[in-house]
């Protein structure tokens, strides 16, 4: 199991108020699953994101990582999980501007203290990788936004993680654009790429072969989908 989640609860108090944002939440993913994590605003969508991304910490309970006890993990502890294990794809791509498509997929091995040549041909690799092997040099300005998504699914993916975490990936695009990076999590999956996509839009969800939703900081529906639900 890629992913054991037990009994996981976050507990935020603010002065004399208890706001429960999990109030016990059970989730075990296998590796190589697409799942769409769903509910309204408040539902704890987001802070079981940050949990699983390893952002956070629970106030109680267990969350196991490819065998690996995280909600135990001190803070450095948890930043290499985070740069090894998980690749992140944020809401507003969080490119640097001034930077190349090159430059900014090879930041996770910077951090990573991988060589330059390595960085370089890694980099160059998971570009092609993503269809944009004739894109390297440019900048985001200089790119689509369907492009400019791709280069930061891309850098999510250059340390190989275990995981692809999403939030709300397709929140700022138009629908064009918007196909055009749900049909690369589809090639992604079908890769063998562990999916998980927080979103709050039916249509996005309807990629993913697994739906659960979230209500009041509790899983309220955990439901498989037929691949042919998902959109071409």
């Amino acid at each position: 199991m890629l992913i054991s989640i037990r009994n996981l609860r976050k507990i935020y108090r603010m002065g004399q108020v208890e706001v429960r944002a999990l109030d016990g939440v059970d989730l075990e993913v296998e590796a190589g699953e697409y799942l769409a994590i769903m509910g309204p605003s408040g539902s704890g969508k987001s802070t079981l994101m940050n949990l699983i991304g390893c952002l956070d910490t629970p106030t109680s309970g267990e969350y196991i990582l490819n065998d690996q006890r995280v909600s135990d993990l001190d803070d450095g502890e948890l930043a290499s999980i985070r740069n090894h294990e998980i690749g992140f794809v944020f809401q507003t791509f969080n490119l640097l501007a001034r930077a190349t498509a090159l430059a900014n997929v090879e930041l996770p091995l910077i951090y990573a203290r991988v060589p330059a040549r390595e960085r370089h041909r890694r980099a160059r690799e998971v570009l092609e990788r993503v269809g944009l092997g004739d894109r390297v040099k440019h900048q985001p300005n200089e790119l689509s936004g369907g492009q400019q998504g791709r280069v930061a699914v891309a850098r999510a993916l250059v340390n190989k993680p275990s995981i692809l975490l999403a939030d709300e990936p397709t929140g700022n695009l138009d629908s064009k654009t918007s196909a055009e990076i749900m049909e690369l999590f589809d090639e992604l999956n079908a890769a063998g790429n562990t999916l998980i996509v927080v979103t709050h839009e039916e249509d996005i969800a309807a990629h993913a072969r697994r739906v659960v939703r979230m209500l009041d900081g509790k899983v309220v529906a955990d439901e498989r989908t037929s691949p042919a639900k998902a959109a071409p």
